[in-house]
């Protein structure tokens, strides 16, 4: 059987899950296979060898022996073969016999070809700075001394009973530790009253007089202080409790590791004219910088910006930015609905019916899933697991996705270490699930933390939606916000009971302004400062409108406006007027009292002029009026209130007398 390029080889694993091939073909759109293998990475390994030697690209329908099969690619010299789980995930379950579509679902997912994600590279050297109190803080530096250039900061008042090392293969200091910076290969820490370690202790270790302030560089830092760490999420900052003895073998093992170059994802990317932190220094939007657990987010002018060496790819902020600018760019693109996408249709090509969308992680999930299978009823054959780089970053943007192309339910399965970074992730599930339920569906969104197989196997085998129908086949290519408009539009138009508009809460990524019509002077303040493009003016005449699509209640709007006179209004409307120009308030231009010209909005004169005719500069005559004026005028009305009133000016100059003069006096002639 060929798909997407490849040759597909089946293996049933001795016989332990059925393996409908012709299904399978059929939901592909392949023709079958001439034949399928039970034990394709033992006894029948010679059949992988002559297809490796036929030179195409192969698919092996096996994860476990992934390393097995591409070591034996690698030995003939051919490609690597793409080596995809349908086993734990679909052939082991309760429900084997039904789970063609969503094996054929597994594997066209897996074929895809995505778009590689940038990277950015991690040099470091294996210097590490070991941060604690007493004596296991100073064993673990000893131990990792041995190979590698060590630095212990001991803790003040944890050092009266701790013998000098009888060699001193280490940077021994004593020291309070104020700030860090840094990454992987470049940390930085401010130490306060530091102290090296007195060459002459005898006994207990001591150490000479502080000296004041100094800073210690490292590559990696092992922080078994106990403490809050200074650096929290951040690659090559290792924080273990002084007590568990587990976890400092694992750090210690890690570090190990931790030497060379390395490449990481440039997670998120960031798109500066969307991002609505803020415009003329007036800030409004800062929910990316309260979220960022790694402080790899700064503002930077009017907009957020990242350090991708900081940025530790946990996604929060992609979840709750408003306008899309913020985007979590693994895989690149809009490679993850291409995966949704290819999953659920193919489920449905085959005859599958009210899919429900497992979405998790590569380890935490995965190990879920193996468990299940293995030792309890295995995932229903309804559950297309899909696994993701980070839970956290998922908006309403792909939920709504997911629900619109026929999803029945969409689970994420949380790691309980992930608990804390919940927030952005349950208000984008809890407006997914207010959207489809005013909407009439019963499909919904769930986000567990779960760390027990058996609850996550009962969790999964529940009753649950009939799932959209029909599902959508839109192609997901813009940002964020057109994402979510295509996927609300499908789910309104064929929606059980369709409303015109929903109320939302504050803080909700839609809705409208309402303008206070005797505060505003339609100076356009708003339109200038609006990231999304909602608000808008006329050419022709004083008018503030409001496309009401575009709107993300970001707040500059209302911060921006001098009058105050702005007003949030979280909802979703669902019909035309939606993407339609609303107009706000509008007014005749205000004329030129000198020339008639239109030339500002009425009210915005009418305050002017209210609010300087009590001012000295406008007290004489006349002056007022300036303000009336268009911009013209005004600087000829200026120059004549000038004339008139020079205080500065001396007396007129005498006009000499001619002789002419006299004459005509004598002769009482004007001529």
């Amino acid at each position: 059987m060929k798909f997407g390029g490849r040759r597909v080889l089946l293996c049933s694993c001795e016989g332990t899950m059925p393996l409908d091939a012709k299904a399978v073909a059929k939901a592909l759109g392949a023709a079958p296979p001439d034949k399928t293998f039970t034990h394709l990475c033992r006894s029948q390994l010679e059949a992988y060898r002559a297809a490796l030697a036929g030179g195409e690209p192969l698919l092996v329908a096996c994860g476990q022996e992934a390393p097995l099969f591409q070591e034996l690619a690698a030995a003939a010299g051919g490609e690597a073969p793409l080596c995809v789980d349908i086993r734990d995930r679909a052939g082991w379950s309760d429900d084997a016999k039904a789970c063609a579509p969503k094996m054929a679902a597994l594997l066209a997912e897996a074929s895809l070809a995505i778009e590689a994600t940038p990277s950015v590279t991690l040099t470091s050297e294996g210097r590490v700075l070991v941060l604690g109190k007493g004596q296991v803080a100073l064993d673990a530096a000893r131990r990792l001394g041995a190979e590698r250039a060590v630095t212990c900061l001991l803790l003040p008042g944890h050092d009266a009973d701790l013998v000098p090392p009888p060699v001193r293969g280490l940077g021994l200091f004593s020291g309070k530790p104020t700030k860090a910076s840094g990454y992987l290969g470049a940390f930085s820490l401010s130490v306060s009253d530091i102290a090296g370690a007195s060459p002459s202790a005898r006994g207990a270790l001591a150490f000479d007089a502080p000296v004041g302030e100094r800073s210690l560089s490292a590559d990696v830092v092992l922080d078994l202080s106990g403490e809050t760490p200074l650096l929290s999420a951040r690659d090559g900052w290792l924080a273990v409790k002084p007590g568990d003895a587990v976890a400092l073998e694992k750090a210690l093992a890690e570090i190990g590791v931790l030497v060379g170059e390395f490449e990481k994802p440039r997670w998120i990317r960031i798109d500066a004219a969307l991002c609505a932190h803020s415009r003329n220094g007036q800030i409004a939007c800062t929910r990316c910088l309260d979220v960022c657990p790694s402080g790899a987010l700064t503002p930077k002018g009017d907009a957020a910006t990242v350090d991708a060496h900081l940025c530790d790819g946990h996604g929060l902020c992609a979840s709750t930015c408003p306008t899309g600018a913020i985007q979590f760019d693994v895989p690149a693109g809009n490679g993850l609905y291409k995966r949704l996408a290819a999953l659920l249709e193919t489920y449905g090509s085959g005859g599958g019916r009210r899919p429900v969308v497992l979405l998790h992680d590569a380890e935490h999930g995965a190990e879920m899933i193996s468990a299940l299978a293995r030792f309890g009823h295995g995932l229903p054959a309804a559950v297309l697991p899909l696994a993701i780089p980070a839970v956290a970053a998922l908006g309403p943007d792909l939920l709504l996705t997911a629900l619109a192309k026929g999803a029945a339910r969409v689970v994420v399965l949380v790691d309980p270490k992930r608990r804390d970074d919940l927030a952005p992730l349950r208000a984008a599930a809890s407006l997914a699930n207010r959207v489809v339920a005013a909407l009439g569906w019963t499909s919904d969104v769930l986000v567990e933390v779960e760390a027990d197989p058996v609850a996550l196997g009962g969790l999964l085998a529940k009753q649950h939606g009939q799932g959209v129908d029909p599902a959508a086949e839109f192609l997901v290519l813009g940002g964020k916000r057109q994402t979510m408009s295509l996927a609300l539009a499908h789910l309104h138009r064929h929606a059980p009971s369709p409303i015109e508009a929903l109320d939302l809460e504050l803080g909700d990524p839609f809705g409208a302004i309402a303008v206070d019509q005797a505060k505003c002077t339609l100076c356009m303040a708003c339109v200038g400062a609006c990231p999304a493009k909602a608000l808008s003016g006329h050419p022709d005449k004083p008018s503030l409108g409001l496309l009401e699509a575009n709107c993300v209640q970001c707040g500059l709007c209302r911060v921006t406006c001098p009058e105050k006179a702005v007003t949030l209004v979280p909802r979703l409307t669902f019909t035309s007027l939606a993407k339609t120009r609303q107009i706000l308030k509008e007014e005749e231009p205000y004329p030129c009292v000198r020339c008639g010209k239109p030339f500002a909005s009425k009210s915005a004169i009418e305050r002017m002029v209210e609010r300087m005719s009590t001012h000295s500069m406008f007290a004489q005559p006349g002056r007022l009026d300036l303000i009336r004026m268009c911009e013209d005028c005004r600087v000829v009305a200026q120059y004549e209130l000038e004339e008139r009133a020079r205080p500065l000016a001396g007396a007129a100059p005498k006009v000499t007398r001619t002789t002419d003069d006299y004459l005509r006096e004598r002769d009482g002639s004007d001529k």
